[in-house]
């Protein structure tokens, strides 16, 4: 039997399938996640670098794959593998970044120039190979099938899977370093989160095997008309620049957890109980939220989700005072936001995607995810960096392997930092998104087509 099915088109994906391309999400949501909790505070509370400093550390290989991403969406576009198109990329990236991504917390924490550039490279790796991951993992969504509600129950799964890995990850992964004392902890949560890493790619690239085609189209050439494309395609800026927006938002939260938990809140399993706080309610709602969106559209869907995140950022400035109940309310209500603002801009992404393809009769898919995934990382690249400077223009006192007491001034730039300032990023994003028309089209033009 053959590797890999290509149809013309298919309404419907069996569960298996969806399920088992869903667990690509361990392998994005554990390189998604974890960097963005620990490396800040491995930089400035292991290694003692100054949090500025640090800040651009972790900036620079993200900012790198936005550079990458729509090289690899490009490349991956022009496979024509007997295995799959994308499916050979999930593989091998996927299992990459697993080495890399242990790599970076495997280094040398002395002399501090030598540790500061292990980490660096080794992260400019990871990244590298992420966006051979991650690229062809979303474009095989648009690829798999045609249909408007059928992108959303695929999405929905992944979301699930990526809530599951974000959970699962970013629980974990504080509680091996707490329990293991130094940079013998750091290292063994490296190696235990490769493996989830490694284990999510093969997967997705096994459970897939049998998935239909529904674009086998090879896209036209030219990297920098395709580039142009993208950014003249009304529909993508308005939806990409809000998730821009959001990740950012995102990633100066995830980046402030564990600063929350030991300089505000105290007690070493804090930041655990924060994150659980945040993805738990996230699993739960994921079901709801797809059937708020095929009873009411994508779009305002993603509204909807959007206030409720951002209110609970507002809410996590409460964080100041210390008291963990609050803290744990705002993350439930940050949780629930952020399960509809990642479903539902997944989910319209391969609809813009594939009404670019209607227009132009090209596959041009591989590039627009490439875009998208260069975007998602560039926005986990900022927000860090912007916390990071947030903290330092607080008075943040960075110490290798100590623990020292922070300034008041540094813990209001921590509350400030995971609350206000990304409050303020989700509304601009709520603008932004007002201006992305394709959603109504997209539903009056299928139920015209069911009913007849």
């Amino acid at each position: 039997m053959a590797d890999t099915t290509t149809a013309a088109g298919t309404d419907s994906l069996s569960p298996g399938i969806r399920r088992t391309y869903a667990m690509g999400g361990l392998s994005s949501g554990t390189f998604g996640t974890v960097p963005g909790l620990l490396l800040l505070p491995y930089l400035t509370d292991r290694l003692g670098l100054a949090a500025g400093i640090a800040g651009l550390i972790v900036f620079l290989p993200k900012a790198w794959d936005f550079f990458m991403n729509p090289i690899a969406g490009r490349i991956s576009d022009r496979s024509t593998s007997p295995k799959g198109r994308r499916r050979p990329f999930v593989l091998w990236g996927g299992l990459a970044l697993a080495v890399a991504f242990a790599a970076i917390f495997a280094g040398p924490t002395t002399p501090q120039g030598l540790a500061v550039a292990w980490v660096l490279v080794t992260f400019i790796a990871g990244a590298t190979a992420y966006s051979f991951f991650q690229v062809p993992f979303i474009a095989m969504a648009a690829e798999m099938t045609t249909t408007y509600a059928e992108r959303t129950r695929l999405m929905t799964w992944r979301v699930i899977i990526l809530s599951v890995a974000i959970l699962l990850t970013g629980a974990t992964a504080p509680l091996i370093v707490n329990l293991v004392d130094g940079a013998a902890g750091y290292r063994l949560m490296g190696v235990a989160m490769a493996a989830v890493i490694a284990l999510g790619a093969v997967v997705c690239w096994w459970g897939t095997r049998h998935a239909p085609l529904a674009r086998p189209e090879l896209s036209a050439p030219g990297l920098r008309q395709q580039l142009r494309v993208v950014a003249t395609d009304r529909q993508a800026r308005h939806l990409i620049g809000t998730f821009l927006l959001q990740a950012i938002a995102t990633s100066m939260v995830l980046a402030g957890v564990v600063y929350v938990a030991n300089h505000l809140i105290g007690g070493s399993l804090a930041s655990t109980l924060l994150f659980v706080a945040t993805i738990a309610p996230a699993l739960l709602v994921s079901p709801l939220w797809e059937r708020f969106g095929l009873a009411r559209g994508k779009k305002v869907g993603y509204l909807a989700a959007s206030v409720i995140f951002g209110v609970g950022m507002v809410a996590l400035f409460s964080a100041r005072t210390g008291q963990l109940w609050a803290a744990l309310l705002a993350c439930a209500a940050i949780g629930i936001g952020y399960a509809g603002c990642q479903l539902f801009p997944l989910a319209m992404l391969p609809d813009v995607a594939a009404e670019d393809a209607r227009r132009s009769g090209e596959n041009r898919i591989g590039l627009y995810t490439g875009v998208w995934a260069g975007t998602e990382l560039l926005g986990f690249a900022v927000g860090p960096a912007i916390f990071a400077g947030v903290l330092a223009a607080g008075g943040y006192v960075s110490c290798g392997g100590c623990d020292i007491g922070q300034p008041d001034s540094a813990k209001v730039a921590i509350a400030l930092g995971v609350s206000v300032l990304p409050a303020l990023l989700v509304a601009v994003s709520l603008w932004v998104l007002r201006g992305y028309r394709l959603d109504d089209r997209l539903r009056a033009q299928e139920a015209g087509e069911t009913a007849m």
